[in-house]
């Protein structure tokens, strides 16, 4: 995929705020500091698109990114961990599954999850979450660059066997330091958008 222009088109909490002109969306959702906006940042070859922080909860709105100006990257506010009140944190819950459910131009959704620990609750009930509404399961084991080399197939395997993923289900390592995994996202998320030009 090359990437000629992305910028944040827009930000919101509800569908009156989304875009409105049918571009195809591709969806990032993982806990929060799983390291979603350095992800978003190495997939669009940009530095400092997407807010990166130290303080997880950072991203409370549903950003969209639009790229090449032919479809959104989507930026959901991360789950679990976020200091904030718990009615707060029960509101970023529906705004997300509002979105998720709801969405008709949403294509896919990569889930993001930190490589070096096995998968937590939240991780696993997102997992189901996306099984149970039938979409294709792809995803982003981050910071790979974190652990040693020859760690990452153990790590895999630690993810693949505690979400008890199919051998079908799409799992890349992942590292926005060292841009590996980018390209075959991409190649991943391209078929998606591949079958929306055709349709």
């Amino acid at each position: 995929m090359e990437i000629k222009k992305s910028e944040l088109s827009a930000i919101g909490t509800n569908f009156s705020h989304y875009p409105t002109d049918g571009k195809a969306e591709i969806a990032f959702a993982g806990k929060s500091n799983v390291g979603k906006s350095t992800l978003i940042n190495a997939m669009l070859g940009r530095r400092a698109l997407a807010r990166t922080s130290s303080q997880p909860g950072k991203t409370r709105t549903i950003n969209f990114y639009g790229v090449n100006e032919s479809f959104y990257v989507v930026d959901l506010p991360g789950y679990g961990y976020a200091k904030a009140a718990k009615t707060e944190i029960a509101k970023w819950g529906k705004m997300i599954e509002d979105y998720l459910q709801n969405r008709e131009t949403l294509r896919a959704i990569v889930l993001l999850i930190d490589i070096r620990h096995e998968p937590g609750a939240n991780d696993k009930m997102m997992y189901d979450w996306l099984r149970h509404y039938g979409y294709d399961i792809i995803i982003a084991a981050t910071k790979s660059d974190k652990i040693n080399r020859s760690q990452i197939p153990k790590q895999l395997s630690v993810i693949r066997k505690s979400l008890a993923m199919s051998e079908k289900d799409i799992l890349i390592p992942f590292s926005g330091e060292k841009k590996t995994g980018v390209e075959e996202l991409w190649q991943v998320l391209e078929r998606y958008l591949t079958e929306e030009t055709e349709q």
